[in-house]
């Protein structure tokens, strides 16, 4: 059976992030790609140059028609905007027992801040607990946690921990910040830690790579794999969608992956 995805997340025109990379991480995946658009942005593979964010009452009811008549499967969040958005995702997605990944979109590839500081304690303390799994990088943990950005394994770990204090079942804790030449992620849960290695590729092609890795990680949740296995897979397809980037030519700055790669000849 092809699984439901809710992506609820919003929306890049370049096509790089947001809705449209998890709508198309999600097909690649074997899902049934569906959105709950958060916030229009106005961005490229440069910059993003301006966001009006949806009406919460709009974003819950979005979620609410979704789920009056469509079975889902998985959930994944990504940009929110707002405290009252993150209230009413939360209160939208209440008593769904399908697998919550949410990823906490907080600043975007170029730098711009896409989520307020003041509003990061909101994201912490209502979505977390009903959190799956939560996938931040190395800067969002450190601001989720109001510390600083992990350098090292070690710290990694010891920030891993302190995540799920916040109450989700479980933390994928991206590395690619990390200096040198590998790019490890690090899955922990109460009963296992799990470590995921991964080659870094010399490229600026890594507009949207958050959104895909989360997106595809609920769909490989959404059909039915348990969590190490879901990263696995989810790691190895984000990692072949950077490596095979260059096939692209979209943008000047930090390009898009490719979803697609699986369908097209290596160019």
């Amino acid at each position: 059976m092809i699984p439901n995805i809710l992506s609820i997340a919003g929306s890049d025109p370049s096509g790089g992030a947001g809705i449209q990379a998890d709508l198309k991480a999600i097909s690649a995946n074997g899902g049934y790609g569906m959105a709950a658009i958060t916030a229009l942005t106005a961005q490229n593979t440069q910059r993003v140059r301006a966001v009006t964010l949806t009406e919460p009452d709009m974003v819950a009811a979005q979620i609410a028609t979704i789920r009056d008549d469509i079975r889902i499967d998985a959930v994944k969040i990504g940009m929110l905007g707002s405290a009252a958005i993150i209230e009413a995702v939360a209160e939208a997605l209440s008593g769904l027992s399908a697998p919550v990944v949410l990823d906490p979109v907080m600043v975007a590839k170029g730098g711009d801040r896409l989520l307020a500081a003041e509003v990061v304690a909101a994201l912490r303390d209502r979505l977390a607990p009903l959190a799956t799994v939560i996938t931040p990088n190395l800067p969002e943990a450190a601001d989720l946690l109001h510390t600083d950005m992990a350098t090292d394994r070690p710290v990694m770990e010891a920030q891993a921990q302190a995540l799920l204090t916040l109450g989700p079942q479980a933390v994928l804790l991206k590395g690619g910040h990390l200096a040198g030449g590998d790019s490890p992620d690090l899955l922990l849960s109460a009963t296992e830690a799990n470590w995921f290695e991964g080659a870094r590729h010399a490229t600026r092609n890594t507009h949207g790579t958050g959104c895909t890795l989360s997106s595809t990680l609920a769909t490989q949740l959404g059909h039915g794999l348990p969590l190490p296995e879901a990263v696995a897979r989810a790691k190895s397809y984000i990692a072949t969608a950077i490596a095979r980037s260059g096939d692209l030519s979209v943008g000047s700055g930090h390009g898009p992956v490719h979803h697609f790669h699986a369908f097209f000849p290596e160019a």
